[in-house]
């Protein structure tokens, strides 16, 4: 197999990526070449996902980010839970029977602060999702590069087996005419 700079020095003008695909080059769309020449130049580098969108996330998009991950455990719901029964309890049970009930049954102070919280909670979720699906094609551009890393190095080992099949092909016969000379 060529190294990079035989190639190089072979076809000045062509690229690596040419070199590879040879005879298909012709046929890849101009993002397609794009993905294959990013892909080359970033070969030896691996990139690291979760630090490449960690380090970028603002504080508010990391508070955001802890809140939705906190509204969306069992700890939340069954503490929420645990809330709400207590202010049932504690407004009709302990304090209604006394008349010192501060919010008595329909519970208009409670669906009050409910849907305050609905209506706080449900756009930083929405703020937190939406990192998220940036995270997810974040992860599909890597898979996507892995995916090409690997038909690269897929051709490399095909076209080595090929040029290791052809001498041991030529190697082959010139044993067979050995054999046929020394009879």
């Amino acid at each position: 197999m060529k190294s990079s700079a035989e190639i190089a020095q072979v076809n000045p003008g062509d690229s690596m990526a040419q070199e590879i695909f040879r005879n298909e080059w012709a046929r890849l769309s101009p993002s397609e070449r794009k993905v294959v020449e990013k892909v080359l130049k970033r070969l030896g580098t691996p990139r690291d996902l979760n630090r490449e969108f960690d380090d970028n996330r603002s504080f508010g998009e990391r508070t955001a980010d802890a809140i939705a991950d906190f509204g969306g455990s069992w700890t939340f719901i069954l503490l929420f839970i645990a809330l709400l029964a207590f202010w049932a309890l504690l407004n009709t049970e302990i304090l209604g029977p006394r008349h010192d009930a501060f919010d008595p049954y329909p519970y208009v102070f409670l669906n009050l602060i409910l849907s305050m919280l609905a209506a706080v909670q449900a756009p930083i979720i929405m703020m937190s999702q939406k990192r998220q699906a940036l995270r997810d094609r974040l992860d599909a551009e890597v898979d996507h590069e892995v995916n090409v890393r690997a038909e690269l190095a897929i051709r490399q080992l095909d076209e080595r087996l090929l040029l290791i099949e052809q001498e041991l092909k030529t190697a082959n016969e010139m044993l067979r005419r050995d054999r046929l000379a020394e009879e």
